[in-house]
């Protein structure tokens, strides 16, 4: 491909959670493993599951992975408006990788209220962004041979159309070509072809190439007919039907979707090397952010991770994990409610190990005093950690480094609550025995620092004294790298595109554009 301005595509789907996002990974690991020079882009993502660039931005957790995938570093061009919700009706506006305000979904899809005090963002704010995101696009489009765009939801959101930045008003905008994606898994994929097409515009179906199956499962000449039946009636090629495929474990948007009790991830992963097996239980906090903190775990042969939210679930489990959230104070409620937040204390007392990340962490400690996130004023931790946490209206977004347990760990940091550690011993150190994050007393360790687990010395000697403190004759793969693993989980991803995906079609796609003639499927947009 010729490196030239105007490659592109924008990745639709039918629904939330069609596959977008792993498409979209899987034609960036296709397109560089081909030569080509390429990056990902989301104009507006909505998801508890952030990251911090190395200029110290915030954005989507997904398009850090496609990103990894397409072997560039992350950065705020790639997600621009960044949603992260604080409740079923309000959400943190992060802009450029900074947070701007709190705001109404009324008052962020072009109504004037919901802006918290001090951060007043004006009316018709999402189309006003609409400039933003397409700079950035076009910036990342003049260093890029090509840009592989996702959508979010559907594009035949009618309700929104008016103000989209994310699906087909960003088509629009760019002259993108957009293919949708659907999950036949879920039934009904050709219906939802059809319906999704035939709900948009003239101007926006012209912009609609085709459409890629998602998930499918047996034999695929069983699904042609079809196939040639759907061309029939809308005009448009399907450019891949891809299988179903099993133990990706890649990074998803929003940890709202995990089945309580399910296995963390599907990952494919070698039998225990020690005698025993550690059970992990991570408290399904509400508004949980970052669960990805726990995949490498997940990874190690002998780990099995679990999302409990039942005090009885924590019985026999040789380590609970209470993750980041985006509402500290009322994951704080919750875990009283449920009788968890006794259920920690008594293994805090009995030495049994536990670990809090981010607000997991805060929650755990004496005191919260918060005017910011929930202006709840100061709230009675479960006092397992000597440390008061104080919510700042600046947000921390570092990446640092530092020692634990003898091993380098490295970490990202994403939160508003400010920690005063008033004893305990030290848990991440900036090596000569400064403390850097953190503190533990006994068996309870609590950090900032999401992402430390992916470090893979400072993961084993975590392990192993978990192992200790349980009485788990449990031994830690020596050989396991976490990020080899995300790179085979990448490979495969562009392994379905190139292997079930027409690769000309695609490319021609990227280079040119929407094929010209494209017939208009009624009715059309209301």
């Amino acid at each position: 491909m010729s490196r030239r301005r105007g490659g592109g595509l924008l990745v639709a789907g039918t629904t939330s959670d069609a596959g977008k996002s792993v498409v979209t990974a899987g034609i960036c690991r296709w397109l560089v493993r081909r030569g080509v020079k390429v990056a990902p882009f989301k104009g507006q993502n909505m998801s508890l599951n952030s990251f911090v660039t190395r200029e110290g931005a915030e954005i989507g957790r997904a398009q850090a992975m496609q990103a990894q995938a397409a072997r560039v570093e992350p950065s705020a061009l790639m997600n621009p408006v960044l949603l992260k919700p604080g409740s079923d009706r309000s959400s943190q506006v992060v802009l450029m990788g900074k947070p701007v305000g709190e705001l109404s979904a009324r008052g962020f899809f072009g109504g004037s209220e919901g802006a918290s005090p001090g951060k007043t963002l004006h009316g018709g704010r999402q189309e006003a962004l609409l400039g933003t995101v397409v700079e950035c696009l076009e910036e990342l489009r003049g260093t890029y041979e090509a840009v592989i765009c996702e959508g979010a939801g559907s594009p035949a959101e009618i309700n929104l159309r008016r103000t989209d930045i994310v699906n087909m008003g960003i088509a629009r905008a760019a002259q993108l070509p957009v293919l949708v994606v659907g999950d036949i898994d879920r039934g009904g994929v050709f219906a939802s072809f059809f319906g999704t097409t035939a709900l948009l515009s003239a101007e926006d179906q012209a912009l609609v190439a085709g459409y890629i199956v998602n998930k499918f499962r047996g034999d695929v000449s069983l699904l042609e007919p079809g196939i040639e039946m759907l061309r029939g009636l809308t005009g448009r090629h399907t450019y891949g039907i891809l299988p179903y495929a099993h133990g990706l474990g890649i990074d998803e948007e929003d940890g709202l979707r995990v089945s309580l009790r399910g296995a963390v991830r599907e990952s494919v992963v070698a039998p225990p090397v020690g005698e025993d097996i550690l059970r992990v239980a991570v408290c399904a906090v509400p508004l949980m952010s970052n669960f990805t903190d726990v995949d490498a775990l997940a990874a190690e042969p002998g780990v099995v991770v679990r999302f409990v939210d039942r005090a009885e679930e924590l019985v026999d489990a040789d380590l609970v994990v209470v993750p980041g959230t985006r509402g500290t104070v009322r994951a704080l409620e919750w875990l009283k409610e449920r009788g968890l937040a006794d259920a920690l204390a008594r293994r805090a007392a009995e030495g049994r190990p536990v670990l809090g990340v981010c607000g997991g962490f805060q929650l755990l400690g004496e005191h919260i005093e918060d005017e910011v996130e929930s202006r709840a004023g100061r709230v009675q931790g479960l006092g397992l950690l000597p440390v008061r946490v104080r919510f700042a209206r600046e947000k921390t977004l570092a990446r640092p480094v530092g020692e634990a347990l003898g091993e380098c760990v490295e970490g990202y940091e994403i939160h508003h609550g400010v920690a005063e550690v008033l004893g305990g011993d030290t848990f991440i150190s900036d090596g000569d025995g400064h403390s850097l994050d953190g503190c533990r007393v006994g068996a309870v360790r609590g950090t900032h620092w999401h992402g430390s687990l992916e470090s893979d010395g400072f993961r084993r000697a975590f392990l192993r004294d978990v192992a200790e403190s349980a009485g788990r004759r449990f031994v830690p793969a020596p050989d396991t790298s976490f990020g080899a693993l995300r790179e085979e989980q990448l490979d495969r991803l562009g392994d379905l595109i190139e292997e079930h995906a027409d690769t000309d079609a695609l490319l021609r796609l990227i280079e040119s554009g929407a094929p010209s003639g494209l017939p208009f499927i009624a009715p059309g947009a209301p």
